[in-house]
């Protein structure tokens, strides 16, 4: 499914259009009646933000933008305000529409038509009965004098990176195995313009990948590992920037096994490695000046006979030693080999992207993204500034170094987890140990996958991390 958005400098005559109007807008001059204008006067002065005129032929929506102290709330409000909207779109079968934007403020129709597009969204691939062959817009036209035409090709490119995101991680594993999710970053990698190269099970063995190979020992699909890089003449960093992405495609627990419940969206446990993909898509499709690359460990995690247990001890990429406490903290076995092999680069800076703890969700929910790291402050700081303007918003947790200690194994260098006692920074500080670089992990366990509907990021895949790196790599060329 694919939207359109298209910068117009022309207003339709008889079909739907939205105009986002301050209070004081004149719209006399609309084609407006005077019983509707007296209507919408009415309304504007009952502090209604969104009123709907039908004109039998098509829907005239105004809908009112106030201005907030903090600019990020109001753009994030207008995303919210365009979710609601959407749900009468669809319901009425609108498939075009236009946006008018009267207010002073470009930015306001970029995230109204952000809220909207998202919205639309829906996985539909295995639906077959009639009755879900919905109506969905396809066609967004953007009305708007200051708006440019650099400003609409980055609000598709990342309308559509998060579309394949949530592809990707709403794809159950009966499709989505390790191996396939190597071939959709190759197939991405073609349709974008970045490289992505693919390592088979002997290769991963031939680099001592431990960790992944240990994950993995109780699948029949083999691992993959996946280097993807953007790296145009015109970089600005001499140091790439590294993304790790994780890529557990099923997640059982192995032998310690998840209750049922907790095993049901399991599928979404590589939400880290689609957000990767889906940055890259935006970066290289927008041509951004800056050198990237990718690192994405997959595999699924499965109790069968030969599966890795607690008590083993694994030697990792880096030649440490973990004792596997338990089976079911696999993700940073994979992440840390991963880390470990982007010392290679000499990176500027390294970023994890990761479901990992359930500690971080119960932490803070769905409403942000959990931090950490040895990263400078100003590194930090450009991120949260991307997070606020995304509404991802990043929650700085401490990496102090008292947390080591509830990693110590008495028979190996690391054990794989430390506690309940701050599980979410436990399992930052585990992979901390293979890195030599500056460092930010982040867990995104809480919103990467929800299972009732949120606004504009919906119900399953949310494709949390595309919008915010995106909107960090343009803040930093």
């Amino acid at each position: 499914m694919e939207i359109k958005f298209i910068k117009t400098n022309k207003l339709p005559e008889s079909k739907s259009i939205v105009f986002l109007i301050s209070k004081d807008v004149d719209l006399s001059k609309y084609n407006f009646s005077d019983t509707e204008l007296d209507y919408i006067n009415r309304k504007i002065k009952l502090d209604e933000k969104h009123i709907v005129i039908n004109k039998y032929t098509h829907f005239v929506y105004i809908q009112l933008v106030e201005s907030e102290k903090e600019v990020y709330k109001n753009n994030e409000s207008l995303r919210k305000e365009a979710n609601k909207l959407c749900k009468h779109i669809k319901a009425n079968k609108i498939d075009n529409i236009t946006i008018a934007n009267l207010s002073d403020d470009e930015q306001s129709i970029i995230s109204f038509a952000e809220g909207l597009a998202l919205s639309n969204y829906d996985f539909i691939k295995y639906k077959n009965q009639e009755k879900d062959k919905k109506t969905f817009l396809k066609e967004i036209n953007l009305f708007c004098n200051k708006l440019n035409n650099k400003q609409v090709e980055h609000l598709q490119i990342s309308t559509d990176a998060v579309y394949l995101t949530r592809d990707l991680i709403n794809e159950p594993v009966s499709f989505l195995t390790s191996v396939q999710l190597a071939a959709e970053a190759q197939k991405i990698g073609k349709r974008a313009g970045f490289k992505t190269d693919v390592f088979n099970k002997k290769k991963i063995e031939s680099l001592r990948m431990g960790g992944l190979l240990a994950v993995n020992k109780g699948s029949i699909d083999p691992p993959t590992f996946s280097v993807l890089e953007w790296k145009p003449e015109n970089a600005k960093n001499s140091k790439p920037i590294v993304l790790v992405g994780k890529g557990i495609v099923y997640d059982t627990g192995g032998l310690s096994l998840k209750p049922t419940n907790y095993m049901d969206t399991m599928k979404s446990d590589m939400s880290g490695a689609a957000a990767v993909i889906g940055t890259f898509y935006a970066i290289a499709k927008a041509k951004l000046p800056v050198h990237v690359v990718g690192l994405i460990p997959a595999t699924d995690n499965r109790p069968d006979g030969n599966a890795y247990t607690p008590g083993d001890v694994i030697t990792m990429h880096n030649g440490l030693t973990v004792e596997v406490l338990n089976t079911d903290a696999e993700g940073r076995m994979i992440l840390a080999d991963a880390l470990s092999y982007a010392k290679q680069y000499k990176p500027e800076l390294v970023f994890d992207l990761a479901t990992l703890t359930g500690a971080a969700a119960v932490a803070i929910g769905a409403y942000g993204i959990v931090a950490m790291g040895t990263a400078d402050k100003k590194k930090f700081n450009t991120l949260k500034q991307s997070g606020n303007n995304v509404y991802e918003r990043i929650v700085e947790f401490p990496f102090w170094e008292e947390y080591d200690e509830l990693l110590k194994s008495d028979i190996a260098d690391l054990k794989n987890i430390g506690g309940r006692d701050g599980g979410a920074i436990t399992a930052g500080k585990f992979l901390e140990h293979f890195t030599d670089y500056p460092y930010i992990h982040l867990d995104i366990a809480g919103p990467a996958f929800i299972q009732k509907e949120d606004s504009y990021r919906g119900k399953g895949g949310t494709g949390v991390g595309v919008r915010l790196f995106f909107d960090y790599f343009k803040s930093i060329i």
